[in-house]
């Protein structure tokens, strides 16, 4: 998930990329049914017969999932507020949040629920005698909620985890030479996404999930990217001359050494979703990402051709933005609006941070201009802000979001015969 901090790359890096966005999204017009000029607003009810009403649940700034009691407790609230999906994290830090023989034979550990930040807190609090994931899943299914697990931290690695410190060779580098990117304080590293050995650690992971627990989907955010700035490593470069005949660019913003990776993404994703759908089919694959005009030239995230090629069946767009104005101009845009009328489109509205206050009536009119559009749904980031750390008390807060979701809803699920809203 973005966590909200200041772009890293300006806006002239982004228009050096307006080329390709146009192409992209010139092919899509020849195949959507959006058309320029013409009203976005839709002519919907307040609260559609079906709707994503989701939430993250995360091991950062929340103890949620660190006991059976936090995790039956979660679920049970959110339940009685009319929620109807959890993305509960099962992979960041370098670890993963539920027992995994492929973690464990990869990095050495299986599980660990708490953050290397919580230095204060026991390494293997929450995780003796039981399984997160099952619990979520169990507690989840009982009231009728879809569990769609999140792996949070995609590509992205802390540069001193074991899984960094043990397979060194899979880590890419800038032009310089140079690995460490900076999350905050945090310094973090990158798994080369095409690297044949990464690829197929993700995969087993991913098959691991899919195959071991009873999801309703998986979800990939905003990390399961690459910073544009990376990609020089030794492996990559001479993918990329066996291919191109000529070295990359030095410039990294370079338009077509931008696409030629942004397309390995793509190639990856496919693998990704033949393989979910060869052991379940009828898991949704979902993805979180940013917006597009930042996602591709920034990340080298094209989540819209993964969307146009069906490779993603749900999309959850992170839009956190405070000002209402920015926050419409985002449902609004091209990419969004051909992506709604093909797959259930949710939108990620952020309900606050530990020492960042959101306010109830920022979060009613962010979640009505997603309605008045005519968009599948919300989901909020994340459980904890749900009520703590804003001016409002937590009853009011609560209240609230029961008034948002007055009544229980299905989700929409495009595996069982969901229709955009105007056709």
């Amino acid at each position: 998930m973005f966590y909200p901090r200041k772009w890293q790359l300006g806006f002239a890096f982004l228009a050096a990329l307006t080329v390709t966005i146009v192409l992209l999204l010139s092919l899509a017009f020849a195949v959507g049914k959006f058309q320029p000029g013409k009203p976005v607003l839709s002519q919907v009810p307040a609260i559609q017969s079906k709707e994503i009403r989701g939430v993250w649940l995360t091991n950062i700034d929340s103890d949620a999932l660190f006991s059976s009691r936090g995790v039956a407790r979660s679920i049970q609230r959110l339940s009685q507020m009319n929620f109807n999906t959890v993305y509960p994290t099962i992979w960041n830090w370098g670890h993963t949040l539920y027992p995994s023989k492929v973690a464990e034979r990869v990095t050495g550990r299986a599980v660990r629920l708490v953050t290397p930040a919580d230095s204060s807190l026991d390494p293997d609090l929450g995780v003796r005698g039981r399984d997160m994931l099952k619990e979520v899943i169990e507690q989840g299914h009982k009231r009728g909620m879809a569990v769609i697990p999140w792996f949070e931290f995609g590509f992205m690695a802390p540069a001193d985890s074991e899984l960094a410190l043990r397979h060194p060779d899979w880590l890419t580098s800038r032009r310089d030479g140079s690995k460490i990117w900076k999350e905050g304080s945090d310094e973090r590293v990158w798994l080369n996404p095409f690297h044949p050995e990464v690829q197929q650690f993700v995969l087993d992971l991913i098959g691991e999930v899919v195959s071991k627990y009873d999801v309703d989907g998986i979800q990939f955010d905003d990390h399961f990217a690459l910073p544009v700035e990376f990609g020089y490593d030794k492996l990559t470069v001479g993918m990329y001359q066996e291919e191109i005949k000529q070295p990359p660019s030095d410039n990294f913003q370079e338009t077509f050494w931008v696409r030629w990776r942004a397309d390995k993404l793509n190639e990856f994703m496919e693998r990704i979703f033949r393989a979910v759908k060869a052991q379940k089919p009828n898991c949704i694959i979902s993805v979180s990402p940013n917006p597009l005009h930042f996602s591709l030239p920034a990340h080298l995230q094209d989540w819209f051709t993964w969307e146009r090629r069906g490779f993603a069946e749900e999309i959850v767009l992170q839009v956190y933005r405070n000002d209402l104005k920015r926050f419409s101009a985002e449902l609004e845009r091209a990419e969004v609006q051909l992506a709604k009328s093909h797959i259930p489109v949710g939108i990620g509205i952020l309900t606050g941070l530990k020492g960042r206050s959101i306010s109830l009536a920022q979060i009613e009119e962010q979640v009505k201009a997603v309605r008045e559009r005519g968009l599948a749904g919300v989901s909020f980031f994340f459980y904890e802000s749900l009520s703590s750390w804003a001016t409002e008390t937590p009853a009011d807060r609560e209240a609230a979001f029961k008034g948002m979701f007055s009544v229980p809803v299905e989700r929409p699920n495009v595996l069982q015969g969901w229709k955009p809203a105007n056709n």
